[in-house]
């Protein structure tokens, strides 16, 4: 008999939802999930910088892995947070933040989970009249953020974008999921 320990499953999803930010601010707050690295993912630019990734002709998304304990929540709640606390319905943009880089994208690891994700999406599309644009793939050429954009909201809550953008996105959030809240 085997009597290693062995490490809990977990499952990582990336999410691109506009400025990572906003994306990373929620999921670090929501029960169940594990860690929330920002970065930049299915561009064709390799390991490239938020300035190239600003200028919009890397390809890439800003985005967010979200690893989760699937045994705490499912893929299908880590998506239902996401269609919420985004607008699905944008082309490449999310409020002010214009451009390819801020485009709705789910980016799946494992092939089973796209199954789940499309049902979802296609949930999502019925509740939007048919007007969600999120793009749907395979994660491709993901590259981790630069280190002063994790935990950005965390770290400046104070800070502009933070106050007037984040901040109204992390209390829908915690509204809208009150049982999805991590306790303090």
């Amino acid at each position: 008999m085997d009597t290693t320990t062995r490490p809990a499953a977990t499952e990582t999803i990336t999410l691109g939802g506009g400025c990572f930010w906003c994306l990373e601010a929620v999921y670090e707050l929501v029960d169940g999930v594990l860690a929330v690295e920002s970065g930049y993912s299915n561009g064709h630019v390799k390991n490239p910088s938020y300035e190239q990734v600003c200028r919009g002709d890397t390809g890439h998304a800003e985005v967010v892995q979200v690893r989760f304990d699937p045994a705490r929540i499912t893929l299908r709640e880590v998506l239902e947070i996401f269609f919420h606390v985004h607008d699905p319905t944008t082309l490449n943009r999310q409020g002010n933040d214009v451009g390819p880089q801020y485009r709705s994208g789910i980016y799946w690891h494992e092939p089973a989970q796209e199954a789940v994700v499309r049902e979802v999406v296609a949930e999502a599309q019925q509740a939007h009249r048919g007007r969600v644009v999120t793009e749907l793939a395979p994660l491709a050429n993901y590259s981790r953020a630069e280190d002063y954009h994790q935990h950005y909201f965390a770290n400046h809550p104070q800070q502009g974008y933070c106050a007037f953008v984040v901040a109204p996105k992390v209390e829908k959030f915690r509204r809208t999921f009150k049982a999805r809240v991590r306790a303090a």
